[in-house]
């Protein structure tokens, strides 16, 4: 017999399966990141997760809401765009709420959407900022997959909003953009406070804290490198981001 014939075989572990991955995501990320960086890049499951989540919250709006009053809502929280409509002759104001409450149902169908175009994006921005900036070996397919299984804790949110409408929250008080009370925003009346601090204080969710911890253990986990440089990166852009929120909320509202 040959020495190449006694020589034993590596032992290769089959990868997670796709609810593996999910059911990992909030019970033990490290092992969904690490078979993210292992080739299992699909996201196919996290993709529909979304849609049919974000379909039950649509519903639900159409339904216990109606988009007219969404419109009107909204209206609360852009005092400017609200005093600007008011001005108008009474026939092209019902025109314009017409259109803005169709507005409203199509950007909100159109969610799942853009949350795949806003992953794009950012898989890519991050990809740079950890392979460029802190000497990561990350590719695009693993850092947009993990994007897509560290953001799961946000559709939480979604079902907490659709569950609190079905139990009585009032119609007059729902916001597509903040429908649950994951943060202190959303226990405030964003009339009450500058629009500047009550942006700061949606965007200090809970479960968008909790995405954005994972974000940058798994890009981390990926790249090869150090926690601390996940967490720069992730955190760095979107502090960034957030100042820019909150700017624009402070000029234009």
């Amino acid at each position: 017999m040959s020495e190449m014939e006694v020589q034993p075989t590596a032992e290769r572990t089959a990868g997670l399966t796709q609810w593996q991955r999910v059911t990992n995501t909030f019970t033990s990320p490290s092992k969904t990141f690490e078979d993210i960086k292992g080739g299992n890049r699909s996201w196919w499951l996290p993709l529909i997760l979304c849609i049919v989540i974000g379909s039950a919250l649509w519903g639900t709006v159409t339904v216990r809401v109606g988009w007219r009053q969404v419109e009107e809502n909204g209206l609360r929280i852009a005092p400017k765009q609200a005093e600007r409509l008011q001005s108008l002759p009474s026939d092209q104001l019902e025109r314009q709420m017409k259109y803005g409450a169709i507005g409203q149902e199509i950007f909100w169908l159109a969610a799942p959407a853009g949350l795949i175009i806003l992953n794009l994006v950012a898989a890519g921005i991050l990809l740079g900022a950890i392979n460029f900036g802190f000497g990561g070996r990350a590719t695009y397919g693993q850092v947009l997959a993990v994007l897509w299984y560290g953001g799961l804790p946000m559709l939480i949110k979604l079902v907490l909003g659709a569950i609190g409408l079905w139990a009585g929250v009032a119609p007059e008080s729902f916001l597509p953009g903040n429908p649950a009370g994951t943060n202190i925003g959303y226990f405030l009346d964003p009339t009450a406070i500058s629009m500047a601090l009550w942006t700061l204080l949606v965007a200090l969710d809970i479960t968008g804290i909790w995405s954005l911890i994972l974000f940058s253990k798994g890009l981390a986990r990926v790249a090869g490198t150090k926690p601390s440089s996940g967490y720069a990166a992730v955190f760095g852009w979107w502090i960034l981001l957030l100042l820019v929120q909150v700017g624009a909320s402070a000029l234009f509202s």
